[in-house]
């Protein structure tokens, strides 16, 4: 067996897994795994902070599927990747951290920047390891991918030691390869049970869940959608797995991201197919509504899901692809290809009466007509990244996507700052898709640094920022506090509105491209604008927008919320208008 140094038989272990791409930032306690990455096939991009490097990582892997990489040295180095991992883990994305550490003989000794990363990183991963001897590196790292990619992916993170990271080893390339993925197939009677109680229903929907994304199996759940003949509902990550454009979407749920028809359909309905989907707080809002008298069937790759939040009636464990093809052929068995019918015809009509108004020509911009451009202007294969606050929720209700992975969002931890890694990662991991981030500005300003980054490797994408200068979320009367927090600094536009910082100066010192919107006319010539000049010149570009600082946008505690419950008068008139 030929010797070899460990890092080396590392990088080798990385290059078999498809690694391409790693983003990091280097230190003393990690510089043996940079002086081997040097001789190896992977491109590595400094990072500006090591929570960038993180979301650039799951930024990649939501876009292609693959396990994101990132890499610190001890200490702070991993602190700063917690969010990073949390986010990962909340989401369900395979990534794997990878942290330098003091030498093994004063990790107890409180030795400069020695921190038990592992103890802290665990609460927010799958897996965290401290490598302690040099011959199990391999396998260590094997098992990472192995258990990022299992079951409910997620975050790994593995921690080395300076001194283990010096080692020799006995390894041969040659006689390594990935760990298998193990199947988890669905038990077919359970199966067989779904199909009968979709059948004997009236009304019933598919509730498509992102776990739907993670399996690739969009094109299971339209074939079954299709055949039977319902109308499916895609949650927020679920968002793009079902085109928005086809007869049976039926939009989305919940108390923020969602739709009026949406929310009015759900209601109606009888029977509930989740695939992929836990339910969360922000879908379902007050369980008695959204549970009522409606049968559950529930699915998904990991046991702990079903039952979680609400006992179904019929849990079944299974992959979301497996599991769709086996309704499927379940279906055929019972039933030839069912037609239209009367409930299909009324979620049309439902689509068709409670849409949301989306042409305001106001100035102040009003933020649902930023979205009705981004639609216009951008095709459907554009790939969307956005985070959290009240442009999350604006993209939500009136941005448009169609296919799985074209559509990208930290949903339940909601980091700020997410997006320009993101943006970064997916933009790298799908160079020939146009990738466009919508930001708010604060969100903007917490990892605004990280646009260095796409600058330096010349990585092109568009950012939409949609500007209030507010905290608009926070300030909203949902909460029972005056929050009337302002983030302005004195800097005014031609028409008199602080808007903060100068975010396009922010962008043009950094090296990259920017330009301002006030008025609704303007929004789409800086859309070609941003679009031509960042693909020519392989920069990242910001399209700010100047929205109207007090908008809120509809939503409540419940699904009914939108017939019931009304934050602030503006509020009212925008969820009761509708487009003629």
């Amino acid at each position: 067996m030929p010797r070899m140094k460990v890092m080396d038989a590392v990088m080798k272990v990385l290059e078999s897994e498809g690694v391409k791409y790693v983003f990091g930032v280097p230190g003393a306690a990690i510089l043996p795994f940079y002086d081997a990455m040097r001789n190896s096939s992977i491109k590595h991009l400094i990072v500006r902070h090591e929570e960038g490097g993180t979301h650039a990582a799951d930024g990649y892997a939501r876009a292609t599927g693959e396990v994101g990489i990132s890499i610190g040295t001890s200490g702070p180095a991993g602190t700063n990747m917690i969010t990073g991992l949390y986010t990962a883990q909340a989401d369900s994305i395979p990534i794997i951290c990878i942290t330098g550490q003091v030498r093994r003989d004063v990790l107890h000794k409180e030795a400069f920047q020695a921190v038990d990363i592992v103890e802290i990183a665990k609460p927010v991963c799958k897996w965290a390891v401290q490598v302690k001897e040099a011959a199990q590196m391999p396998w260590m790292f094997r098992k990472a991918f192995q258990v990022a990619r299992e079951g409910r992916p997620g975050p790994v993170l593995i921690d080395l030691p300076l001194d283990v990271q010096q080692a020799e080893i006995e390894y041969d390339p040659a006689l390594d390869e990935p760990l298998p993925l193990p199947a988890v197939a669905p038990n077919r009677a359970r199966l067989r049970r779904a199909v009968e109680l979709l059948l004997a229903a009236e009304r019933p929907m598919i509730l498509a869940g992102g776990g739907i994304v993670l399996a690739n199996a969009a094109p299971e759940l339209a074939a079954l959608a299709e055949y039977l003949n319902i109308p499916v509902t895609p949650t927020l990550m679920g968002k793009g797995v079902f085109p928005e454009d086809h007869p049976l979407y039926a939009g989305i749920v919940g108390i923020q991201t969602q739709q009026r028809f949406a929310n009015a359909i759900f209601l109606e309905s009888d029977c509930i197919l989740a695939v992929g989907a836990r339910f969360a707080d922000r879908h379902t809002g007050k369980l008695d509504v959204y549970r009522g008298e409606r049968t559950f069937i529930h699915i998904d790759i990991e046991p702990t899901q079903i039952g979680r939040v609400f006992e179904p009636d019929l849990g079944i464990v299974s992959d979301a692809k497996l599991a769709l093809h086996g309704l499927l052929d379940e279906a055929r068995a019972m039933t030839p290809a069912r037609e239209s019918n009367g409930w299909v015809a009324r979620v049309q009509e439902l689509k068709g009466s409670l849409q949301r108004r989306d042409d305001f020509d106001a100035v102040p911009i009003k933020a649902p007509r930023v979205y009705r451009e981004l639609n216009n202007f951008f095709d459907a294969d554009t790939m969307f990244v956005t985070a959290i606050g009240l442009y999350q929720i604006w993209s939500g209700q009136f941005q448009r996507s169609y296919k799985p992975r074209h559509y990208m969002v930290c949903g339940q931890a909601g980091p700020l700052g997410w997006e320009v890694s993101a943006c970064t990662g997916a933009k790298l991991g799908c160079p020939d898709k146009q990738v466009v981030g919508v930001v708010g500005d604060y969100s903007f300003q917490f990892l605004m640094e990280e646009v260095a980054v796409a600058v330096q490797y010349r990585v092109p994408f568009v950012l939409v920022m949609i500007n209030n200068a507010y905290m608009g979320l926070i300030r909203m009367a949902e909460l029972p506090y005056d929050m009337k927090y302002e983030v302005g600094l004195g800097y005014e536009t031609e028409g008199g509105n602080d808007i903060g910082i100068d975010h396009c100066k922010v962008m043009e010192a950094m090296g990259a491209l920017a330009i301002r919107v006030t008025e609704p006319g303007q929004i789409q010539p800086a859309l070609a604008w941003a679009v031509r000049e960042s693909n020519e010149r392989g920069l990242p570009a910001l399209v700010e927008v100047i929205t109207e600082r007090e908008e809120n946008a509809a939503m409540g505690p419940a699904l009914n919320a939108i017939r019931e419950w009304h934050p602030l008068p503006e509020a009212v008139a925008l969820a009761s208008e509708t487009t003629a």
